[in-house]
This record gives structure tokens, sequence and C-alpha cells, in this order.
């Protein structure tokens, strides 16, 4: 399912290959949480702009319209016509983020919806479950993912209580797999390592996780508010302990920069909503660094976002007009830009294949890397 086709230290350039499709690695996944793109972008979109693989949530989709109706309906890709590869996560972010009331056994966890109240029960298997009903080429492990900092006594016992629930995730979804009724009984499962900001609890639980023999391997709980380089210190810490042939993804990262710093250091896969999200507020990326559309300068600017980009809104669009829409408040202002912030993730990922491809990526890491981080 995944061949690493060739090295640059340890930068890795791949191919995954699942039901729905081949993904080039790097890759950048484009976050769908409720089965759509916040921005008004359709699946239609995400293939003019280069996506290969769209992430939905667990938990959101679970809570409305309802797991069930989508798995009645012909599964995730029908329900959103999107026939690419699609990952679901497991929904213990949002359980641990989004629920202010939650308690926590070894079963699972009880919690309010933050939608309307009621009382919902989730655990190992209740979250495959809700991914074997969607009907995603990748599910994602059910984790708890702690605050950082937290004492260093509740995360190892976290660490080791997730480390069984992934032992639990494993047997359900080769269990929902086997049934006559499974919308893609080709779903693979990923396991997420955690363990805070301790160096020795991350390589302990990798270690763990490891022995299960998984499709793929996350990293989870980070760019939550810890210093960047203690991030990378810890990508670094997990890395020699991750399986050599199978993917590895690093959870909710990040900025441009984030991504070629975690490629340089072995990660695969990527995903994040600060493309779209900055793109709403008329925050977007260029080739020079990001610059912020509602910006008095931008007023007269007839020239497009990036001149260096070639996606449909640069080619068609002026900084002039795109402003006017923000400052009108305008929905296409939003579209366009998630467009354009989008189509520059993804071409990201492309410069960074073809450098690997080349055996240029130490040049193009030292050229963007600082680069792409900057606000113009």
């Amino acid at each position: 399912m995944f061949q690493v086709l060739k090295t640059c230290g340890n930068a890795r350039r791949g191919v995954f290959t699942c039901p729905h499709g081949t993904v080039q690695t790097p890759v950048f996944m484009n976050v769908g949480t409720q089965a759509a793109i916040k921005g008004g972008l359709s699946a239609w979109d995400l293939r003019q702009i280069g996506c290969q693989v769209e992430l939905s949530n667990t938990y959101h989709l679970h809570v409305r319209p309802g797991d069930r109706l989508i798995h009645d309906l012909g599964g995730l890709h029908r329900f959103m016509t999107w026939d690419g590869p699609i990952l679901t996560d497991s929904g213990g972010f949002q359980v641990f983020s989004l629920a202010e009331l939650r308690k926590i056994r070894e079963e699972g966890v009880h919690f309010a919806s933050h939608v309307d109240g009621r009382k919902i029960f989730m655990g190992p298997e209740e979250s495959m479950q809700i991914q074997s009903n969607l009907g995603s080429d990748i599910a994602m492990a059910f984790d708890e993912c702690v605050e950082n900092p937290s004492p260093y006594d509740y995360v190892k016992a976290s660490c080791e209580r997730t480390a069984r629930w992934l032992i639990r995730c494993k047997a359900e979804l080769d269990r929902l797999n086997r049934l006559p009724d499974a919308v893609n009984p080709g779903q693979v499962l990923f396991g997420i390592n955690q363990g805070g900001t301790y160096r020795d609890l991350r390589v302990w639980h990798m270690k763990e996780i490891a022995q299960l023999d998984l499709a793929g391997y996350a990293i989870g709980g980070l760019a939550v508010g810890e210093p960047t380089e203690v991030m990378y210190d810890l990508i670094e810490a997990v890395e020699p302990w991750m399986p050599k042939d199978r993917p590895r993804y690093l959870m909710g990262v990040g900025t441009p920069s984030n991504i070629i710093e975690g490629v340089a250091r072995g990660v695969d896969f990527f995903d994040c909503v600060m493309p779209a999200r900055n793109a709403r507020h008329a925050k977007l990326f260029t080739w020079d660094g990001a610059i912020n559309l509602k910006n008095a300068k931008y007023e007269r600017d007839s020239g497009p976002i990036d001149p260096q980009c070639d996606c449909p809104v640069c080619r068609r669009y002026s900084r002039a007009y795109l402003r006017h829409l923000f400052k009108a408040e305008e929905m296409l202002a939003m579209r366009l830009a998630v467009l354009h912030n989008l189509y520059f993730y993804n071409q990201l990922m492309a410069k960074i294949r073809q450098a690997l491809d080349e055996d240029r990526f130490a040049q193009f890491r030292s050229e963007y890397s600082e680069r792409l981080a900057r606000k113009i």
C-alpha cells in the first residue's frame, strides 16, 4: 500500500495506494470537516486545485447529519461526490476540545454534544463503527488528546490507555471490514502517537504501537501551543521508531514552513485548517510570504494575489477587487481566497515532490522555509 521511492536525508518521496486512488507523497490533505470545505468549495473545485486527499471529521458527521444516514446513502464519497481518497479523523480531538463536560473511562468517553447537548458515548469501537459507516479510505484510531503542558503522570496514564484503545480499534475495524454491508471493506487504520511534550513517553508509545503492524502512523497532540522547536524536537525523537515502510502523518500541521520542516524530518502526510481559515480572513499565502488583503495599500493594486501563482483566482482577479469583496462582505471573497490558499498548499507539495525527485530538496528547503514564514 505504501512505497518509498527515494529519500533525501530523512525526507521521503513515496506513493500510497488505497481503494479510491493513488496518492503521491508528501501530501497535504484538504480539510472538509463536515464533508465540505469552509468557504464554498465543492468536490469539483478540489479536483481543479490539485487536491489528492480530502479529510472529514468523525465527530461532526456523527452529530449531523448522522453516520448511519451517510451509510444508507452509499457512504461519504457518494454523499459529497468526491471520488478520491478520504481520511476521517477519529473524533478524539473534538471530544476533548469541544465537550465541556466529559468523563473519561477505560471503555471510552461520555460527553455532551456541542450542538444540542445530547449525551453521547464514544470509545474505540464506536469511533470505528462511525468511520466504517462513512466508508473513508483511512480511519484514524480513537485517542485521548491531552493539553500541553499536562502533568507527567497523567500523560503517562493517558498514553497507556490510548495504546490499549488502539488494540481495540484494530480488532473492531477488522470485524467491520468483514461485514457484508461494509461501505468500504478496504478501509485501513492509522495509529496515533501521543505523549504530550515528554520525549520518553513519545518514544515509548511509538515503540508500543509500531508492534501492531498498522497501515500508517500519525503523530498527534502537537501544534497546539507548544513552541515550534519543541514540536520539531519531538518529531525527531519519534521518527527513528516509526516503521520505515509505512506513511507518517503529522496531524494538524501547519504553516508552509512547518510542512517543509516536517518533510525534512521524515513526514509524509499533513493536514491543517490554516489555509482555509486564514483565507476567510483575507490572509493569503504567496511565494514571498503571507499578505493581508484588507491592508489599505492593496486598495488600488491591479496585480494578482501572487504574480508567481497560476491558480484560477490569480489568473483572473486583482488584489484590489478581492479587497473590495472583503470590505463589502461579499461571500465571493471567501470562496476566491480559499481557492487560492488551497491551490498554493497543493502546489507547495507538488514543488516539494519535484525537488525530491530531482535531488534538490535541501536547496528548496534553504530557499523557501524561512521565506514562506514571512509576513509582507
